[in-house]
């Protein structure tokens, strides 16, 4: 019975052991696709922005109180709204809390500043992100905006 039970311990043991070192390499996947977007938002690249989200038409984008749908739309409104260089600034993520949910969903917490020339908008996002073939996506945004004075009290 000692043996049985030694051999199960190390059995989930080994398990967990396994289980967190996948979840470290997502994590970091994850941080990877969250870079590659802020890089390409640095450059002007709306477009390379967007390869971090699902395209598809199930894309959900919340913002402002509203509910935006589907991946061209969303590419479409971020368009409108910074169409140029100068209103798209310079984008960091910082203090990101990545929670995996299972080995192919995961949940991002995290804060989001833009430093542009004439103001500083901040916030924070929840992102539920899913690894698909092509690696992980977000498919569920939820953005948020603060005033900078309320970021640093």
């Amino acid at each position: 019975m000692i043996r049985i039970s030694t051999c199960l311990f190390l059995v989930l043991l080994v398990l967990s052991f396994a289980r967190s070192q996948s979840d470290s390499a997502a994590s970091a996947e994850i941080q990877g696709v969250l870079v590659r977007q802020a890089d390409a938002w640095n450059q002007g690249d709306i477009e390379g922005y967007m390869q971090g989200y699902w395209k598809s038409d199930s894309l959900i984008f919340t913002s402002g109180g509203n509910i935006q749908r589907g991946w061209q739309a969303t590419l479409e409104k971020y368009r409108k709204s910074y169409n140029t260089k100068a209103e798209m600034g310079t984008l960091k993520f910082s203090d990101l809390e990545i929670t995996m949910l299972s080995q192919e969903s995961a949940w991002i917490l995290g804060h989001w500043e833009l430093q542009r020339e004439k103001d500083h908008p901040a916030g924070v996002f929840t992102l539920i992100m899913k690894q698909f073939r092509d690696g992980w996506k977000i498919i569920h945004d939820h953005t948020s905006s603060y005033s900078t004075s309320r970021k640093d009290k």
